[in-house]
C-alpha cells in the first residue's frame, strides 16, 4: 500500500505532465527551450522584489516572469537578434539585478532552492486543487489560440496574410507560458516544470507528424517519466524531482536510439 504523500506526488506530477504537454509542442517548435532557464534566473529577482515591496513571494515571481515574457516578445519583434541570444541577455541581466537587490537584504534569507527544485513529495491536497484549476484554465486559453498559434509557427508571413493577429497571439502565448511556470514552480520546482515542457515533447516529435498527436504522445511520455521517476525515487531513496527528469531523459534516449519511423 502506497503512502498518501506518494499518491499526491504522483497525481501532482501527472497534472503537470498533462498540462505541460501541449505547451511543450510550441516550446519545441518555436525554440523556446531556454525560456525556462531564463525564468529560473529571473525568479531570484521576483523573490527579492517580493520582500522589498512586502508582496507575496509567488506574486513577485509572477510579475517578473510576465515582464520577462513581454521583453522576449518585444526583442523578437525587432528581429535583430536570435531568440537564444535574447534569452541569454535577459537571463543574465535579471540574475544580476536580483543579486544586487538581494545585497540590500543583509538579514533576510531567501529560499531560492525551494523555487528551483521544489519538493513534489510535499504536495498537499490544496496544492493539487490549485494545480488542477490553474492547469485547466491554462489549457482552455491555449485551446483558444491553438489554430492561429499553429499557423504562426508554420509560416508567420502567411498567418499575417490570413488576418491572424500575430503579435497578440505570440504575446499571449509567452505570457501564458510564463504565468503557468511561475504558478507551478513553487509547488514542484522550476527545474521539474520546465523539463516536462521540453523533454516529453522533444521525445514525441520523432514519432508523430501532427501537433495534436504530438501533444497526446508528449503527455504519455510525461506521465511515464513521472511514474517511473517516483517509483525509482521510492525504491532507491533518490530525490524525486531529479529522478523524474532523469526518467524523461532516459525515455528520450531510448526513443532516439530505436529505429522508429515517424507516424504517417
Amino acid at each position: 500500500m502506497l503512502d498518501d504523500f506518494f499518491l499526491r506526488a504522483l497525481l501532482g506530477g501527472i497534472l503537470v505532465a498533462v498540462v505541460a504537454a501541449p505547451f511543450g509542442v510550441f516550446v519545441v517548435w518555436r525554440r523556446l527551450a531556454y525560456f525556462g532557464d531564463t525564468l529560473a534566473h529571473s525568479a531570484l529577482l521576483g523573490v527579492a522584489l517580493g520582500y522589498l515591496l512586502h508582496l507575496n513571494l509567488t506574486a513577485g515571481v509572477i510579475v517578473v516572469c510576465l515582464l520577462v515574457a513581454c521583453l522576449l516578445f518585444f526583442f523578437q519583434r525587432q528581429r535583430t537578434l536570435a531568440g537564444d541570444t535574447v534569452l541569454g541577455i535577459l537571463s543574465h541581466s535579471f540574475l544580476a539585478v536580483g543579486l544586487v537587490v538581494i545585497a540590500f537584504f543583509e538579514t533576510v534569507r531567501i529560499d531560492l532552492m525551494g523555487y528551483l527544485f521544489g519538493d513534489i513529495l510535499a504536495v498537499g491536497r490544496g496544492d493539487l486543487v490549485w494545480m488542477a484549476v490553474c492547469g485547466s484554465i491554462s489549457l482552455v486559453l491555449l485551446l483558444l489560440i491553438w489554430r492561429p498559434l499553429l499557423l504562426i509557427s508554420i509560416h508567420e508571413d502567411l498567418a499575417r496574410v490570413e488576418g491572424v493577429p500575430v503579435d497578440l497571439i505570440k504575446l499571449s502565448f509567452v505570457c501564458l507560458l510564463a504565468l503557468l511556470v511561475a504558478v507551478m514552480m513553487k509547488i514542484v520546482g522550476l527545474i521539474l516544470v520546465t523539463s516536462l515542457f521540453v523533454i516529453p515533447a522533444a521525445t514525441a516529435r520523432k514519432l508523430v507528424r501532427t501537433p495534436e498527436t504530438m501533444a497526446l504522445m508528449a503527455a504519455l511520455f510525461g506521465v511515464l517519466a513521472v511514474g517511473s521517476g517516483l517509483i525509482g525515487s521510492y525504491q532507491w531513496d533518490t530525490p524525486a524531482g531529479p529522478s523524474i527528469v532523469l526518467s524523461g531523459a532516459a525515455l528520450f534516449v531510448v526513443i532516439y536510439l530505436l529505429p522508429v519511423k515517424r507516424g504517417a
